[in-house]
């Protein structure tokens, strides 16, 4: 017959109280977490059964149950995280260089290397914005008449799109 060890937890302010019980035996341990606590019983349960694999039954104000779900609880909350900073946008100049005349032309505007690349005006992405992605195959682009429908356009059965308009 298989004797279970059973592992009894309460909670003491910020820390576990763990005692872990079974053949003739107790141990008990203290843990910061509930987490803690468990990974504790593991190595209690190991001193109580070197050489095998018992059943231990876990107890949180004497139900598993409470146990589990506490534990399980602990287990699946993800940890506080600083929230995100979001840098500046590009759009905002650095003081220091808006007032240096270095690199003005005679406008007062900066000079800049390479002139501006105005949007394509067929409504596809810049080249930029599909470099490093895979052409994809036929049978799985869009048809004509998706690619060319603009943000927001719902199509009606039987009448023309405001693109299809446009082309006629």
């Amino acid at each position: 017959m298989v004797e279970t060890i059973t592992a009894t937890y309460e909670h003491d302010n910020d820390d576990w109280t763990i005692t872990v019980s079974g053949r003739g035996k107790e141990l008990t341990a203290k843990a910061p977490g509930i987490i803690a606590a468990r990974d504790r019983v593991d190595q209690l349960v190991e001193k109580l059964a070197s050489n095998e694999h018992p059943t231990v039954v876990h107890l949180l104000n004497g139900n598993a149950l409470e146990f589990t779900s506490a534990y399980m609880t602990a287990r699946l909350t993800l940890p506080e995280q600083a929230p995100l900073e979001v840098p500046p946008s590009g759009g905002k100049k650095d003081p220091a260089t808006a007032t240096d005349p270095v690199g003005s032309d005679a406008s007062g505007t900066a000079a800049t290397d390479a002139p501006e690349v105005p949007a394509p005006a067929s409504g596809e992405p810049p080249p930029e914005a599909t470099a490093g992605k895979p052409a994809l195959h036929p049978s799985k682009q869009l048809a004509k008449e998706v690619q060319d429908r603009t943000p927001g356009e719902v199509p009606v059965p039987g009448t023309a799109t405001a693109s299809q308009v446009a082309r006629a």
